[in-house]
């Protein structure tokens, strides 16, 4: 059922948590996981503030995001996992579903905080969003 599996990373304990999750998955259906770092950019009056220092931090957190795919494409690897990796900057929640579309992903896999109320409220959270948007489905997992 299941050929590609999108992981959205973003380097934090929170989202490795879904890691063993996605790899159980992608072992019982012989799945492709896609693992997805998203990196931000700076808002763009901080970069027209400072041409040259805006230039040099998106570079570092374009190749940060890069070498923390690496690694853990090459860990997953290392477990026996098909995985491959893609570190790409923009929106976070348009980002997420450009490449699910692109990878032709049949579901994404992601951890959730599950915050609800006014922490949901004021905090937000990709993982609802990205329910409502997805055109394919979005399994979340609370770490706990």
């Amino acid at each position: 059922m299941y050929k590609k599996i999108l992981v959205p990373l973003d380097g934090s304990p929170l989202a490795e948590a879904i890691l063993p999750h996605a790899q159980a998955l992608a072992k019982s259906e012989g799945a492709e996981i896609v693992l997805l770092r998203v990196s931000q950019p700076p808002a763009p009056e901080f970069l027209a503030r400072d041409v040259k220092t805006g230039a040099r931090l998106v570079e570092e957190m374009e190749q940060e995001a890069r070498q923390y795919v690496e690694v853990e494409v090459q860990r997953l690897r290392d477990d026996g996992n098909q995985v491959t990796g893609i570190a790409r900057d923009g929106a976070v929640l348009e980002t997420i579903v450009s490449v699910a579309r692109e990878t032709h992903a049949d579901v994404i896999a992601m951890s959730t905080h599950a915050r609800s109320g006014l922490q949901h409220f004021l905090l937000g959270s990709v993982a609802d969003d990205l329910v409502h948007i997805s055109p394919i489905p979005v399994m979340l997992i609370h770490p706990n």
